[in-house]
């Protein structure tokens, strides 16, 4: 029964940020160009590394790999 509840839970959120990503794009525009995200272009290469935005987007995963563990754990 718990387990229902998370996923329309995490369903829910995905459409939340599907819709700010749809209509909204500007709230999301920071992402990919915070300090630390590395971009290198030249005559006729363009060679782009998002390490602060992965690092962040691994700590977003973590966080609700952690979460969902604990609200599916047996108790």
């Amino acid at each position: 029964m718990r387990s229902g509840n998370l996923l329309m839970a995490l369903g829910a959120l995905l459409f939340v940020v599907g819709l700010l990503v749809r209509f909204a794009p500007g709230v999301l525009a920071w992402f990919g160009n915070l300090p630390g995200d590395i971009k290198i272009e030249g005559e006729n290469t363009r060679v782009f590394i998002p390490i602060t935005s992965m690092i962040i987007v691994s700590a977003i995963l973590t966080a609700v790999a952690n979460l969902v563990g604990y609200f599916l754990r047996d108790r």
